[in-house]
């Protein structure tokens, strides 16, 4: 429940930056830029629990679990993850992050030293992106249970002529392409 984490962003007695993907104003996403949107009205995903019921800031979410890789990503970026292993034929396991300041490391290490491999996707630019940090973190962390080196898929750092706007973005062949390549590594 999405309204969850909005409730407990509210509730917080400190500051708050609260960002909501806006691909998901238009209808629930496949991971897909190019396909067609489907409205709410006919996804299971509009149905909304009734009464109060904040997420704890700093809890991420298991959205797939899987033995072969970690896949650490938040936004927006958690549909196309989720596209992108379904497709890749690996075994990942996809964290929604939903939170990154209070971050759940204990989530996130679990995960990361149960599959020996991670992949980190974001939105932001590949140089002083997020996707840094927990890189840094998980290897700081999982060292000694990595099996590969740490991927990491973003958004590109310098625009380029006649790109499209989702061609800044990683999709899912982007994604599918590093899941294999840190299973051969």
């Amino acid at each position: 429940m999405p309204g969850g984490l909005l409730l407990a962003a509210i509730d917080d007695p400190d500051p708050v930056i609260f960002l909501e993907p806006k691909r998901l104003y238009n209808g629930p996403f496949d991971g897909h830029h190019d396909r067609p949107v489907e409205s709410w009205k006919t996804s299971d995903l509009s149905e909304v629990d009734e009464g109060y019921r904040p997420i704890p800031l700093g809890t991420a979410k298991l959205r797939r679990e899987g033995a072969d890789v970690t896949v650490l990503t938040y936004g927006t970026m958690v549909h196309v993850a989720l596209a992108a292993v379904e497709e890749s034929g690996v075994d990942g396991e996809v964290i929604d992050l939903r939170t990154l300041v209070p971050l759940d490391l204990e989530t996130i290490l679990a995960s990361v030293r149960k599959t020996g491999r991670c992949v980190v996707v974001h939105e932001a630019t590949l140089t002083s992106g997020y996707g840094a940090e927990l890189a840094a973190l998980v290897q700081r962390e999982c060292f000694w249970h990595l099996e590969a080196p740490i991927y990491r898929v973003a958004g590109w750092d310098t625009p380029y002529p006649h790109a499209q706007e989702w061609d800044y973005f990683p999709g899912p062949a982007r994604i599918v392409e590093n899941l294999r390549a840190v299973m051969e590594a």
